[in-house]
């Protein structure tokens, strides 16, 4: 059995080794990480940001990002290692090696004359008659007078001489790094070890693994409880206005834990005061949508009231308390907005289309909560309204009215030269240099994003139904101020109290049947990971058309270069619906800014399934043709399966596409598919065998 550490030697060293095994390599990388990582980032100076003090780094803001718990952990740990060391270095000078030579205070090879006078000299010091201290007497029995065993007894000598010990050979004793208090009473390990065992093998896993299935079993990896998920899922329609989509994001689990305090009431009545018309109440029956408003739950009734406090920008009301409130709104409102994204894109038939409507719903209510911009202001005179223009430092509503008024809107603003939106800015809204130079600022921040979108079956001339369809869409983001899409970009939201980087997400949909057919979120900051994703999307691209390894080769290097310049590509894949003709509309929506969204048209043909099949680089013969389908490809009456109808409308009619690609681009969106009775064959073309 295992001995203790009775001199207390071995268990500082363990505990040690065991901090400075993890904390050292760790502590070095988080040293070195910041320095290898390339950050790029911009946000706005205007003198509305400089005055919300978000971007102001003073020594108090830089003392409590560097004095968080994760590095005062970390100081502490490295302050106790310090101490171990500390202790270690002492306690090893209070440890004597055997040495009588030493012991005695003589040099090896001394004289036996020498030998005695050191041992006289010793023994008038410590020995018990001379000194009575309980310390002298230990040290003169285990240490001189064996010193003196060892040098004047010949076998004595001769042990220490061959075995560094004057009783001879030791025997080999094993000891764990384990004080003595945490054995039994003679020393023993046995109960430790078993302990040790048990706790470390069964009990700390087991407590691990409960504690990490509660918290997976009630959030998400985004941090979001599982009820509100499922509220979210349940709430959503095919078609909901954007204030229906506030009632619902504000119905999360998370906003049903704000406190409601007695000192709120008189501040929140005199709220809802303020932010009535703002909320979704029937005008008609004004005292009924009262009564039901006040009806919910109330920690829901505060969340809207104080959300539309904080849309209208109404915020002398409100408490120091209820301010807390607002900013933990605000700080839980990307998380929540992202899956009630995520829940509107869900796949809802059998096609796995999401719903169009709750989405852009969703992104006009993270734009107006980034911006602090009512939502009725998007109602007003144009597709964004004076939103746009609520954005800009100095505007208000007069002063968007105004521009209006001159019809001039938030586009043609942006396309103005400079010289005349100094001219228009000063006379119109009567704008100081200073304000202009501010509008300038910001203007210059905000992205201008271009798409390229393709869809086709990768190695075939057309799309058939039921074809898995390719979609490769090229996004490039560009800004006034000269800064591309790699730049980390923090908008301008002086109102909005924490750092809210930009966010896109790519919609393939049809608007006819409110229908997205491919979702995806773009991210524009993870350079190495675009690059890798564009390199291995067009590799692959390239080998299934068979192209040889110099043009694979130019393709990749000219994709990288494409992303190390500003852009990125998305690539994905739907299951292509039944014959017809499709005019889709591929969204670019970004969660931080008005009036930077971008839509692009695009025309997708589907041809019927035929059992003829036409392969690019090569003809092969037709198969027979069965028995069950006539001449031309389709199948006869006596066939028992039927045809996938489409679940769109068809209420245009448009001149068939003569062009061999799949895929046209066009300036505008479309608002209604041809009808495939007219302009277009149910008979889809001829296909190379082999598929």
């Amino acid at each position: 059995m295992a001995a203790s550490d009775e001199t207390g030697a071995l268990f500082p060293i363990f505990i040690l080794a065991t901090i400075a095994l993890p904390l050292v390599p760790y502590t070095i990388l988080k040293l070195f990480r910041p320095a290898s990582k390339k950050t790029r980032s911009i946000h706005c100076d205007c003198s509305d940001c400089f005055r919300s003090g978000k971007y102001r780094k003073s020594i108090s803001s830089q003392t409590s990002n560097f004095l968080t718990c994760h590095n005062l952990m970390i100081i502490m740990l490295w302050f106790f290692m310090g101490i171990l060391v500390f202790y270690i270095k002492n306690m090893s000078r209070e440890i004597q090696v055997f040495e009588p030579f030493g012991i005695l205070g003589l040099v090896p090879g001394a004289s036996d004359s020498q030998i005695k006078k050191a041992y006289r000299r010793l023994s008038i010091q410590y020995h018990p008659d001379k000194n009575p201290d309980p310390d002298a007497h230990k040290y003169f029995v285990e240490y001189i007078s064996k010193a003196y065993q060892a040098l004047t007894d010949p076998i004595s000598r001769e042990n220490f001489e061959k075995y560094g010990h004057p009783d001879g050979r030791q025997g080999f004793q094993i000891g764990i790094a384990l004080p003595q208090f945490l054995l039994n009473n003679n020393g023993e390990s046995g109960g430790i070890l078993l302990l040790s065992i048990v706790g470390v093998v069964i009990l700390l896993p087991l407590v691990m693994a409960v504690v990490y299935l509660a918290r997976s079993s009630k959030y998400t990896g985004n941090y979001v409880k599982r009820e509100t998920l499922v509220t979210y899922f349940q709430s959503m329609k095919l078609s909901l206005s954007l204030r229906k989509v506030v009632d619902i994001f504000i119905e999360a689990e998370e906003y049903k834990s704000l406190p409601v305090r007695r000192t709120d009431e008189d501040p929140i009545q005199k709220l809802f005061t303020i932010v009535r018309n703002e909320l979704s109440l029937d005008q008609k029956n004004g005292k009924q949508e009262e009564a039901k408003f006040w009806k919910q739950h109330p920690a829901v009734i505060k969340t809207a009231l104080l959300l539309q406090a904080h849309l209208t920008r109404e915020k002398t009301v409100l408490t120091p308390d209820l301010q807390c409130d607002l900013n933990f709104v605000l700080q839980l409102a990307p998380r929540l907005l992202e899956e009630l994204m995520k829940m509107a894109l869900i796949p809802r038939n059998a096609m796995g289309h999401g719903w169009l409507r709750p989405a852009t719903g969703v992104i006009e209510l993270s734009q107006c909560i980034v911006q602090a911009v009512r939502l009725s202001a998007r109602r007003v005179s144009s597709t964004d309204g004076i939103a746009s223009f609520l954005q800009l430092p100095h505007f208000s509503e007069a002063v968007a009215e105004k521009l209006a008024r001159k019809k001039v809107g938030f586009q043609e603003l942006q396309g103005m030269s400079l010289k005349e939106r100094l001219e228009l800015l000063s006379e119109v809204a009567g704008f100081s240099a200073a304000e202009i130079q501010d509008v300038e600022k910001v203007l210059g921040l905000m992205p201008c994003p271009t798409v390229e979108v393709t869809c086709e079956t990768e190695g075939e001339e057309c799309i058939q139904e039921g074809d898995i369809v390719t979609v490769q869409a090229w996004v490039t983001l560009k800004r006034a101020n000269g800064a591309n899409g790699l730049i980390k970009a923090v908008p301008h939201a002086p109102s909005y109290p924490f750092h809210k980087e930009e966010n896109f997400w790519l919609l393939l949909a049809d608007a006819n049947a409110k229908n997205v057919w491919f979702s995806q979120k773009v991210n524009f900051m993870d350079e190495a990971a675009a690059v890798i994703a564009a390199s291995q999307a067009v590799r692959e691209k390239m080998e299934v058309l068979g192209a040889a390894g110099d043009e694979t080769g130019a393709a990749v290097i000219e994709a990288v270069d494409r992303v190390r310049s500003g852009s990125r590509v998305i690539m994905g894949k739907f299951l292509a619906p039944a014959e017809g003709n499709y005019n889709l509309t591929c969204y670019l929506l970004c969660d931080s800014w008005i009036g930077c969204d971008k839509t692009t048209s695009l025309k997708v043909k589907v041809s019927k399934r035929s059992r003829s099949m036409t392969r690019r680089g090569q003809v092969m013969e037709e198969e027979p043709i069965p028995e069950d389908l006539s001449e031309d490809g389709e199948e006869i009456e006596e066939e028992k399966g039927e045809d996938y109808e489409s679940e769109y409308s068809e209420d245009e009619d448009e001149k068939p596409n003569t062009s061999k690609k799949n895929f046209v681009k066009g300036p505008a969106v479309g608002k209604g598919r041809e009808d495939k009775k007219k302009g277009w064959s149910n008979k889809g073309p001829a296909r190379k065998k082999g598929r």
